[in-house]
């Protein structure tokens, strides 16, 4: 898990600055080139495009939608704000996870974890300071990412019953490559040939993180991985800053230290009632 929190973080450190030169459906579309051939090798490894065969097209359609819009929110939310800061508010996943799942997937959430959503929505408060300025509500394009980064997680569990893990990755990965051709038409810059590298480090460095953190789900107790993931913002912190000379302010790094708090007790609390009772485990929460 940390080394998938590393890799993830790259690349979003990869993508911002890319995304500086190019639009978001073009960033999309060319990561995603990139990132099918690692899903053709990994497939051929387990045996064949057998490993891929779909059979929720439904679902799978349904998860598409919910991360193209993560993807190109939070892309945006990488240009216009700080690396940390977009990465913090996209710690919130966790929250809208919990405060969906009675609705989506019938499950039961008691008071005490509704308590810890509402102080991680404080948490939130903190990071967008209403009426501070354009940078603090910029941060609403990495919380909506968040939001539909829930609800991608969501389908997932509902589906993950009948279909790969390879499976959700290829198709995930075709629909958002396809969703960011369709903006060729809105206008795209010319590729310059030295980012060519930093296009295929961010396809090999996605392709890694979801690798290292589906094993890490996989080997270890879902409770006990998960907290390790929050190690995203000491890199994206030390990124942030030598790469693009950023660095949150208080209010952003109280407002990321309650949406973590509030997730880690939620992710405790899961992991106590699944002592009690049988439940489907959260699975990994990453951006895509």
């Amino acid at each position: 898990m940390l080394a998938g929190s590393l890799l993830l973080t790259v690349n979003d450190a990869l993508v911002k600055s890319l995304a500086a030169s190019y639009p978001a459906g073009q960033v999309l579309f060319i990561r995603g080139m990139f990132v099918m051939p690692w899903i053709f090798l990994i497939a051929w490894k387990l045996g064949g495009l057998s490993s891929l065969r779909v059979r929720s097209l439904r679902g799978q359609v349904l998860r598409g939608v919910c991360v193209i819009a993560s993807a190109f929110l939070f892309i945006t939310g990488l240009q216009l704000l700080p690396l940390a800061d977009a990465i913090a508010a996209a710690f919130a996943g966790p929250l809208f996870v919990t405060a969906m799942a009675p609705f989506v997937l019938g499950e039961k959430v008691g008071w005490r974890r509704w308590l810890a959503v509402l102080a991680g929505f404080a948490g939130v408060l903190c990071m967008v300071r209403p009426g501070t300025g354009a940078l603090q509500w910029a941060i609403l394009f990495p919380l909506c990412a968040a939001m539909f980064g829930g609800m991608r997680d969501l389908i997932t569990r509902r589906i993950s019953q009948t279909e790969s893990t390879l499976a959700v990755l290829f198709v995930t990965t075709a629909i958002v490559a396809v969703s960011g051709l369709c903006t060729v038409l809105l206008g795209w810059e010319p590729l310059q040939l030295a980012h060519v590298p930093y296009f295929a480090a961010s396809g090999f460095l996605l392709a890694g993180a979801h690798y290292t953190i589906i094993e890490a789900f996989r080997l270890g107790e879902a409770a006990l991985v998960a907290p390790f993931k929050y190690s995203s913002l000491i890199w994206a912190i030390a990124l942030g800053f030598f790469m693009f000379g950023d660095l949150p302010d208080g209010w952003t790094l109280l407002g990321a230290a309650i949406i973590v708090g509030a997730g880690l007790y939620i992710l405790q609390r899961e992991r106590a009632l699944k002592k009690k009772t049988p439940v489907t485990a959260t699975g990994p929460v990453v951006r895509e």
